[in-house]
């Protein structure tokens, strides 16, 4: 993946999911003054924009997805690296979770922990 680290980026976030809402605003206090570059748009009011990247309600309930630049998405675990790597503190751990013997297992853990919440919330 190229360095992507310094682009405009929009996260597409679930806002009806109160574990999301409050890890946006986790990150949010992460980032600091850096986090004004990221613009946060809850998938659920743009159903147009989905349909733009060809992304399904279902892929964006269960995977992160980024655009950066209004024209290319980064998503699941790519997405997150992204996000980390917006701020210079955050890019060891991004760097980290790039190795991948550790991103192989964080994947994996990823998906069964969304897959837990959505179907524990009935969503899934």
């Amino acid at each position: 993946m190229e360095n992507l680290s310094n682009k405009k980026i929009q996260v597409l976030y679930d806002g009806a999911c109160p574990t999301c809402v409050k890890d946006r605003h986790f990150y949010e206090r992460l980032a600091g003054v850096k986090g004004e570059d990221i613009e946060w748009l809850d998938f659920n009011q743009y159903g147009p924009l989905l349909v733009k990247f060809q992304i399904s309600p279902m892929d964006a309930m269960l995977e992160l997805h980024i655009i950066v630049e209004g024209t290319q998405i980064v998503k699941e675990l790519d997405a997150y690296i992204l996000l980390l790597s917006h701020i210079s503190w955050l890019k060891p751990l991004a760097w980290f979770i790039k190795i991948p013997f550790i991103k192989a297992p964080l994947a994996k853990y990823y998906h069964y922990r969304v897959q837990r919440r959505l179907k524990r919330t009935g969503r899934l």
